[in-house]
Protein backbone atom coordinates (compact mmCIF):
# COMPACT_ATOMS: atom_id res chain seq x y z
CA UNK A 1 0.00 0.00 0.00
CA UNK A 2 1.79 3.71 -1.32
CA UNK A 3 0.61 6.72 -0.29
CA UNK A 4 -0.21 9.87 -2.28
CA UNK A 5 -4.31 10.65 -2.73
CA UNK A 6 -5.90 12.20 0.09
CA UNK A 7 -3.00 13.50 2.65
CA UNK A 8 -0.01 15.38 2.37
CA UNK A 9 3.38 14.69 2.69
CA UNK A 10 6.88 15.65 3.09
CA UNK A 11 9.74 14.79 1.18
CA UNK A 12 13.09 15.26 2.95
CA UNK A 13 16.62 15.01 1.49
CA UNK A 14 18.90 12.93 3.48
CA UNK A 15 17.66 12.65 6.72
CA UNK A 16 17.53 10.11 8.84
CA UNK A 17 13.84 9.17 10.19
CA UNK A 18 14.62 10.25 13.62
CA UNK A 19 15.84 13.60 12.81
CA UNK A 20 12.22 14.20 11.10
CA UNK A 21 10.38 12.63 13.77
CA UNK A 22 12.04 15.22 16.04
CA UNK A 23 12.00 18.13 13.97
CA UNK A 24 7.72 17.17 13.87
CA UNK A 25 7.53 17.10 17.33
CA UNK A 26 6.02 13.58 17.18
CA UNK A 27 5.36 11.99 20.96
CA UNK A 28 4.29 8.45 21.93
CA UNK A 29 5.90 6.43 18.44
CA UNK A 30 6.48 3.58 17.39
CA UNK A 31 8.81 1.61 14.85
CA UNK A 32 6.49 0.31 12.35
CA UNK A 33 6.42 -1.01 8.47
CA UNK A 34 5.82 0.79 5.74
CA UNK A 35 2.39 -0.77 4.81
CA UNK A 36 1.32 -0.45 8.69
CA UNK A 37 2.73 3.13 9.15
CA UNK A 38 1.04 3.98 5.53
CA UNK A 39 -2.29 2.60 6.89
CA UNK A 40 -2.42 4.23 10.32
CA UNK A 41 -1.34 7.72 9.00
CA UNK A 42 -4.22 8.04 6.96
CA UNK A 43 -6.55 7.81 9.66
CA UNK A 44 -4.26 10.03 12.51
CA UNK A 45 -1.01 10.52 13.44
CA UNK A 46 2.31 10.56 11.17
CA UNK A 47 4.37 8.32 9.55
CA UNK A 48 7.76 9.07 8.73
CA UNK A 49 9.20 5.65 6.56
CA UNK A 50 12.40 5.20 5.74
CA UNK A 51 14.87 6.44 3.46
CA UNK A 52 13.54 5.83 -0.42
CA UNK A 53 16.74 7.01 -2.75
CA UNK A 54 18.12 9.77 -0.44
CA UNK A 55 14.67 10.89 0.77
CA UNK A 56 12.89 10.11 4.30
CA UNK A 57 8.93 10.65 3.59
CA UNK A 58 6.50 11.61 6.13
CA UNK A 59 3.12 11.97 5.81
CA UNK A 60 -0.35 12.13 7.42
CA UNK A 61 -3.64 12.97 6.18
CA UNK A 62 -4.77 15.48 9.03
CA UNK A 63 -1.97 17.04 11.45
CA UNK A 64 1.51 17.15 9.46
CA UNK A 65 1.04 20.86 9.51
CA UNK A 66 -0.17 22.66 12.35
CA UNK A 67 -1.99 24.77 10.66
CA UNK A 68 -5.59 25.27 9.10
CA UNK A 69 -6.07 23.32 5.53
CA UNK A 70 -2.07 23.22 5.51
CA UNK A 71 -1.04 25.10 2.24
CA UNK A 72 -4.12 27.11 2.45
CA UNK A 73 -3.36 28.88 5.66
CA UNK A 74 -1.53 31.61 5.17
CA UNK A 75 1.16 30.95 7.86
CA UNK A 76 2.29 28.12 5.78
CA UNK A 77 5.22 29.53 4.17
CA UNK A 78 6.96 30.83 7.72
CA UNK A 79 6.00 27.58 8.97
CA UNK A 80 7.82 25.17 6.07
CA UNK A 81 10.74 27.83 5.86
CA UNK A 82 11.33 27.21 9.87
CA UNK A 83 10.89 23.29 9.17
CA UNK A 84 13.89 23.67 6.71
CA UNK A 85 15.83 25.30 8.66
CA UNK A 86 16.14 22.36 10.73
CA UNK A 87 15.58 19.71 8.06
CA UNK A 88 17.67 21.40 5.31
CA UNK A 89 15.84 20.68 2.08
CA UNK A 90 12.23 19.58 2.07
CA UNK A 91 9.84 19.59 0.10
CA UNK A 92 5.62 19.60 0.91
CA UNK A 93 2.88 18.34 -1.10
CA UNK A 94 -1.02 18.67 -0.54
CA UNK A 95 -3.34 16.13 -2.80
CA UNK A 96 -6.97 16.01 -1.45
CA UNK A 97 -9.64 15.72 -3.41
CA UNK A 98 -11.89 16.07 -1.02
CA UNK A 99 -12.04 19.73 -0.36
CA UNK A 100 -9.93 20.33 -3.80
CA UNK A 101 -6.62 21.29 -2.42
CA UNK A 102 -3.79 20.66 -4.70
CA UNK A 103 -0.07 22.24 -4.04
CA UNK A 104 3.79 21.93 -3.79
CA UNK A 105 6.60 23.65 -1.95
CA UNK A 106 10.05 23.68 -1.97
CA UNK A 107 11.88 24.98 0.61
CA UNK A 108 16.22 24.73 1.39
CA UNK A 109 17.62 26.17 4.80
CA UNK A 110 14.55 28.54 5.80
CA UNK A 111 13.94 30.12 2.48
CA UNK A 112 10.66 28.89 0.81
CA UNK A 113 11.97 28.31 -2.85
CA UNK A 114 8.61 27.89 -4.25
CA UNK A 115 5.27 27.12 -3.22
CA UNK A 116 1.68 26.76 -5.13
CA UNK A 117 -1.49 25.68 -3.80
CA UNK A 118 -5.03 25.61 -4.63
CA UNK A 119 -8.08 25.04 -1.83
CA UNK A 120 -11.36 24.90 -3.14
CA UNK A 121 -11.58 27.75 -5.49
CA UNK A 122 -9.72 30.15 -3.02
CA UNK A 123 -6.76 32.51 -4.57
CA UNK A 124 -3.59 29.92 -4.49
CA UNK A 125 -0.74 29.94 -3.27
CA UNK A 126 2.01 31.49 -5.39
CA UNK A 127 5.68 32.24 -4.37
CA UNK A 128 8.40 31.92 -6.41
CA UNK A 129 8.75 31.15 -10.24
CA UNK A 130 7.39 27.69 -11.71
CA UNK A 131 10.14 25.14 -11.84
CA UNK A 132 11.16 23.42 -15.24
CA UNK A 133 9.51 20.73 -13.27
CA UNK A 134 6.48 22.31 -13.38
CA UNK A 135 6.50 23.96 -16.60
CA UNK A 136 7.14 20.10 -18.02
CA UNK A 137 3.60 18.90 -16.27
CA UNK A 138 1.83 21.88 -17.46
CA UNK A 139 0.50 22.87 -14.01
CA UNK A 140 0.90 25.47 -11.52
CA UNK A 141 1.91 27.83 -13.86
CA UNK A 142 -0.29 31.01 -13.14
CA UNK A 143 -1.43 32.33 -9.68
CA UNK A 144 -4.15 35.24 -9.64
CA UNK A 145 -2.74 38.73 -10.61
CA UNK A 146 -3.57 41.79 -9.07
CA UNK A 147 -6.18 42.40 -11.86
CA UNK A 148 -8.13 39.18 -11.47
CA UNK A 149 -11.70 40.23 -10.08
CA UNK A 150 -11.24 41.83 -13.99
CA UNK A 151 -10.38 38.92 -15.58
CA UNK A 152 -12.42 37.82 -18.97
CA UNK A 153 -13.66 34.32 -19.91
CA UNK A 154 -9.96 33.55 -21.72
CA UNK A 155 -8.07 34.64 -18.57
CA UNK A 156 -10.23 31.94 -16.53
CA UNK A 157 -9.87 29.58 -19.06
CA UNK A 158 -6.19 29.53 -19.00
CA UNK A 159 -5.91 29.98 -15.46
CA UNK A 160 -7.74 26.91 -14.93
CA UNK A 161 -6.18 24.79 -17.74
CA UNK A 162 -3.26 25.36 -15.58
CA UNK A 163 -5.02 24.06 -12.06
CA UNK A 164 -3.55 20.75 -11.25
CA UNK A 165 -5.61 17.75 -10.22
CA UNK A 166 -4.61 15.35 -8.05
CA UNK A 167 -2.56 13.09 -10.25
CA UNK A 168 -0.74 16.05 -11.52
CA UNK A 169 0.92 16.20 -7.43
CA UNK A 170 1.88 12.68 -8.48
CA UNK A 171 3.96 13.92 -11.29
CA UNK A 172 5.13 16.84 -9.96
CA UNK A 173 6.30 14.77 -7.10
CA UNK A 174 8.58 12.30 -9.58
CA UNK A 175 9.95 14.72 -10.92
CA UNK A 176 10.96 16.97 -7.81
CA UNK A 177 12.24 13.75 -6.00
CA UNK A 178 9.49 10.28 -5.61
CA UNK A 179 6.35 9.56 -6.09
CA UNK A 180 5.20 8.04 -3.14
CA UNK A 181 2.42 5.55 -4.93
CA UNK A 182 5.12 3.99 -7.24
CA UNK A 183 7.52 2.84 -3.66
CA UNK A 184 7.46 -1.12 -2.77
CA UNK A 185 7.29 -0.86 0.73
CA UNK A 186 8.36 -4.23 0.98
CA UNK A 187 11.68 -2.71 0.11
CA UNK A 188 11.76 0.53 2.99
CA UNK A 189 13.12 0.24 6.22
CA UNK A 190 10.45 0.60 9.53
CA UNK A 191 9.85 4.15 9.99
CA UNK A 192 8.55 5.94 12.81
CA UNK A 193 4.73 6.31 13.44
CA UNK A 194 3.66 9.23 16.19
CA UNK A 195 1.64 11.72 16.77
CA UNK A 196 2.14 15.75 17.02
CA UNK A 197 2.71 16.68 20.76
CA UNK A 198 -0.64 19.37 19.73
CA UNK A 199 -3.06 16.09 18.95
CA UNK A 200 -1.52 13.96 21.65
Amino acid sequence: MGFGFKTTWLAVRKRSPEEVADALQLADRERLPWDEGTDRAYVSGVYVAGPVDGWTLAHGRRGLAPLDYSAADPRFPEWLAALSVRLGEIQFFVNERGWFAHGWAHAIDGVVLRAFATFDGDIPLFLGEPTPAELEVGKGLRGYADDWRDWQEEDWDAWYASAPDEHDVLKLAARWSLNPLLVDGEHVDPGIYGMPVRQS
